[in-house]
């Protein structure tokens, strides 16, 4: 008898699926994910450590990258124990409060990154609208308020979502479609009403991501307004250069989102394979990609980078 089976009416434990369909090449997925949860973790540190050590780095705008890459390696240490249990050791079964935490944390630094990235678009727009002003705007106070906010804004906005789920009965199948729990993955497997959950679910995403969404194009408007307004081609292309590592992050993480959105909405007929695809780009492209693209992007994180490379080199 499958796990599957064996657990479907136990309403303690959730089992959580990998590659819908094909249980025999999971172990294909293994080392890979390994591979991408070092990455994430070496290359979000490094920029931690980076910006901590070296005083030129000590401004605002990478104290904003500091919390990024802090947000990054906190959703992906949410998501990693499950993904590591299922795809390397097999162990399928999560406990339903182990899941519930879960998927508070998965959704609140999901939050968080979105508030970051419309942080830091608010330092660009001021960086560029307001030069003269930048350093008195954005002092050590005010942006240590704003990642307070941030956070704050995203726990409060999640907060409800494990007592929703946590009313709710389940009494069918226990079998869930991913390697960790998503509100509204768990919620469906409910044989109870779920509206309350979905409306919630519903006002939260506008509260926080199409929010956000809005902020940042209305940023970047007015961005783009004040760059064509400078009368220097030179300056005009320096101005914009310092925001595009910042719009790359920008489209790490929302273009994962709204095709996930759009597969979750319109794919219905799709294979469970993509949806568990796309699931997992959304939430792995981000925290891999955004350390090795700032450190390509930022000279004085790759210089620095270059000179500890060189002096381990030495060194061995």
């Amino acid at each position: 008898m499958s796990p599957a089976n064996q657990t479907s009416h136990n309403h303690h434990n959730f089992i959580l699926t990998g590659l819908p369909g094909m249980p025999e090449k999971d172990f294909l997925m293994a080392f890979p994910l390994f591979l991408l949860y070092g990455t994430t973790l070496l290359g979000n540190i490094t920029i931690l450590v980076i910006i901590k050590i070296e005083q030129s780095l000590h401004e605002p705008m990478y104290y904003f990258l500091a919390m990024l890459a802090a947000t990054d390696l906190s959703l992906s240490l949410s998501s990693m124990p499950t993904m590591i249990s299922v795809h390397w050791f097999n162990r399928r079964t999560v406990t339903f409060d182990a899941c519930i935490t879960q998927m508070f944390f998965i959704h609140t630094f999901g939050g968080v990154e979105s508030g970051v990235l419309v942080a830091m678009a608010f330092d660009r727009f001021v960086a560029i609208c307001f030069p003269l002003h930048y350093a008195t705007i954005l002092t050590h106070g005010v942006i240590g308020k704003i990642g307070i906010a941030v956070l704050l804004r995203s726990v409060c906005a999640v907060l409800p979502v494990p007592f929703l789920i946590k009313r709710l009965p389940f009494c069918h199948s226990n079998v869930l479609s991913h390697a960790y729990c998503l509100h509204q993955d768990a919620m469906r497997l409910a044989c109870a009403d779920t509206r309350i959950n979905s409306i919630y679910g519903l006002l939260a995403v506008i509260f926080i991501i199409v929010f956000d969404a809005l902020i940042l194009l209305l940023s970047y408007f007015l961005i783009l307004r004040a760059v064509l307004g400078i009368a220097s081609q030179e300056e005009r292309f320096k101005a914009l250069n310092t925001c595009l590592s910042h719009i790359f992050a920008v489209m790490l993480f929302y273009v994962p989102l709204i095709g996930m959105t759009l597969i979750h909405r319109f794919g219905k007929h799709l294979s469970p394979i993509v949806h568990s695809i796309m699931a997992n780009v959304y939430l792995l492209l981000p925290p891999v990609l955004n350390p090795i693209v700032y450190s390509i992007r930022t000279k004085q994180i790759k210089k620095r980078i270059v000179q500890i490379f060189c002096r381990s080199k030495i060194g061995s």
